[in-house]
């Protein structure tokens, strides 16, 4: 019972441990490839807009992931984000889109629309 109040109030605690164990992930990695899911988090953080938790979550392990796969196989960061790393981001975040506060609001412009039309029938 005290737990799903604690929740309520701080968020889940179970996503607390999933980024607390992120973070762990991407401090492991070799210098470069650290350095590089950090700065690519901190455009993702400003640029992003995820409101969904569990999305967040999701798309920041899938970066991690990618760079530590990309450190085993001795893949250059370059050859991660190629010649334009802002390009690389938003194309990445794309795969999250359904994450982005930005949709809630088009659906409800839609939606504004919509009833308007009907209205006017």
């Amino acid at each position: 019972m005290a737990a799903k109040w604690v929740e309520s109030v701080t968020g889940s605690l179970e996503q607390k441990k999933q980024y607390r164990e992120h973070k762990a992930q991407v401090k492991a990695l070799p210098a470069p490839y650290r350095t590089a899911v950090e700065a690519v988090e901190r455009y993702l953080m400003y640029f992003g807009n995820i409101s969904d938790g569990g999305i967040m979550l999701t798309m920041l392990d899938d970066l991690a992931d990618l760079f530590g796969q990309a450190a085993a196989d001795g893949t250059p960061v370059r050859g991660i984000v190629g010649a334009d790393p802002v390009e690389f981001v938003e194309t990445f975040l794309a795969n999250y889109s359904e994450g982005q506060w930005i949709n809630k609001e088009r659906q409800r412009l839609v939606n504004a629309i919509n009833g308007i039309q009907d209205a006017e029938l």
